[in-house]
């Protein structure tokens, strides 16, 4: 029993003093990653053992030859505790990234639902405010001249189609969200679907004199649904219109590259600031601060990006931005038809 207790006293003060330089070693090692912390426990977990052997088999007077044994053969299991728990770590340390970025991402999401509240509730309040007064001058008979009231009923209707787009958009991105979108993938014929967006397009570019330039042949089809690559190519072109200054120019070209379709939309906004280049995508980022906020036009919900970057990612594609020349460049890729 005295025996018993000596080598237990011997373990405990090998093992302590081990213990307090790496209690020692973690403090000056604070601010390094999950994975160092975890190395250093594991090391003065072993070395704590290896220590408290050696003094035991010191203290029992055991001969070189099987002190030596004792020694090599507590290294060996030191060497391989470290490995696997070196392996165990890096895994540790690399579960500890993911959840970060997962939080931070969870973050940039809230921030974002919450300053798309806010543009939703102005974006309709304003125009219902206008409505609802241009309505009660009709009703009470103050707007009599007749070209003021076909004005008045332009304007009434223009905003309503508005409001209808924007709740429309919040619809459609619920749904991606949600996972609720349902796709039919079928192959579609790229020049048809970006013809269609350029003529939809065409009024508002015609009102600021920009100019809209596509090839007259040579695009490939694409797999993909009918009605989603059609609001892609038209969510695209209809942003890069809006924030390209009078007389600019907006390009659409598309190609094949084996097993997937590109398509690029260059505009001449005058490029994107580098802080933004990874928000431009986020929901209600509407870009004051991207681009050339002074000739940007209104009425966009701050939805349409961020509703292209879902439907591209609900048909395992992708979609990008970067500054090119005088503007910057979205690039699609998509599943070749």
């Amino acid at each position: 029993m005295k025996d018993t207790l000596l080598i237990g006293l011997y373990s405990l003060i090998a093992g302590g003093v081990v213990g307090l330089a790496g209690a020692g070693a973690l403090r000056l090692l604070r601010g390094r990653s999950i994975l160092v912390h975890v190395m250093v426990l594991l090391a003065v977990t072993v070395l704590a053992v290896v220590a408290g052997v050696a003094t035991v088999a010191r203290a029992m007077f055991l001969s070189p030859h099987d002190l030596w044994v004792v020694l090599v053969t507590v290294s060996a299991s030191a060497v391989i505790s470290l490995a696997v728990g070196g392996v165990f770590g890096r895994r540790l340390a690399a579960s500890a990234v993911w959840a970060q970025a997962a939080r931070e991402r969870e973050r940039r999401l809230e921030a974002g639902r919450r300053e798309l509240v806010a543009w939703v509730s102005h974006d309709l309040r304003t125009p219902l405010a206008g409505l609802r007064a241009m309505a009660e001058a009709l009703e009470d008979g103050i707007i009599s001249d007749r070209l003021t009231v076909d004005e008045y009923h332009r304007r009434i209707r223009v905003e309503t189609d508005r409001m209808a787009q924007l709740v429309d958009d919040l619809f459609e991105l619920s749904r991606i969200n949600a996972g609720a979108l349902r796709l039919m993938p079928i192959t579609v014929p790229l020049g048809e679907v970006v013809s269609d967006a350029l003529a939809g397009v065409a009024p508002l570019a015609a009102r600021r004199r920009i100019q809209l330039l596509a090839a007259d042949s040579g695009w490939p089809n694409v797999r993909a649904g009918e009605r989603e690559i059609a609001r892609i190519v038209s969510n695209l072109l209809i942003n890069s219109v809006r924030y390209t200054p009078e007389d600019g120019t907006v390009h659409i070209a598309a190609g094949q590259d084996r097993d997937q379709v590109w398509l690029a939309v260059s505009d001449t906004c005058g490029g994107i600031p580098e802080g933004d280049l990874d928000r431009v995508f986020d929901v209600a980022f509407r870009g004051e601060r991207a681009r050339t906020p002074a000739v940007a036009v209104s009425g966009g919900g701050g939805l349409g990006l961020a509703i292209v970057r879902g439907l591209v990612e609900a048909h395992g594609g992708h979609v990008g931005v970067r500054n090119a020349g005088r503007g910057c460049t979205f690039e699609v890729r998509l599943p070749a038809g």
